[in-house]
């Protein structure tokens, strides 16, 4: 690990290592149950690899955690907020503000997209659902079935068991609110 490297790699490394020799499991065993690449899982234990949010979440679920357990200090009290994931365009980023225990768990997230960002999220386990809280710009939100477009103040629930897209309505960053409720 580096002194420039960003925080959520560094806690990322450490609690991953911990939580799979907690499992009793190694990097190949790890790599079978979560479908994720040994290669990718060197990585993140060395705290060297930008992986996805869907990557986290199947890493997670192997290791029956959450993913805030994988990404945040958790010897903080309250956690600190952590940049979860940084776009293409200078700006775009999301920030895990908290989360809570739900029937599993939800999740506060911050997001801001600039202009020519987007975030493709893939599908979550059944049983998952959104809201999101348009602070300001415009987001668009693409489904396969339909496209919602919000302003500020406007809301939408959904359940997320479906691939959707996040990207700004026009040409001006957005920000928004999004809570993943497990």
């Amino acid at each position: 690990m580096t002194e420039g490297q960003a925080p959520v790699l560094r806690h990322l490394a450490a609690n991953l290592k911990r939580l799979r020799q907690r499992a009793g499991l190694s990097q190949e065993q790890l790599s079978r149950l979560s479908g994720v690449s040994r290669r990718m899982l060197v990585g993140m234990e060395a705290g060297d690899s930008n992986v996805s949010l869907s990557t986290l979440d199947k890493v997670a679920a192997a290791l029956g955690v959450l993913l805030p357990d994988l990404i945040t200090d958790r010897s903080e009290n309250p956690p600190r907020p952590v940049l979860a994931w940084t776009g293409r365009h200078r700006g775009s980023e999301a920030h895990l503000l908290q989360s809570v225990p739900a029937s599993q768990l939800a999740e506060l997230w911050e997001w801001v997209l600039m202009p020519g960002e987007s975030y493709t999220s893939a599908a979550d386990p059944a049983g998952w659902y959104e809201m999101v809280l348009v602070i300001e710009g415009e987001l668009e939100i693409t489904f396969a079935d339909r496209v919602e477009r919000l302003g500020p103040g406007q809301t939408l629930s959904y359940r997320s068991d479906r691939p959707f897209d996040y990207r700004p309505a026009a040409d001006a960053r957005v920000r928004f609110i999004r809570n993943v409720v497990i």
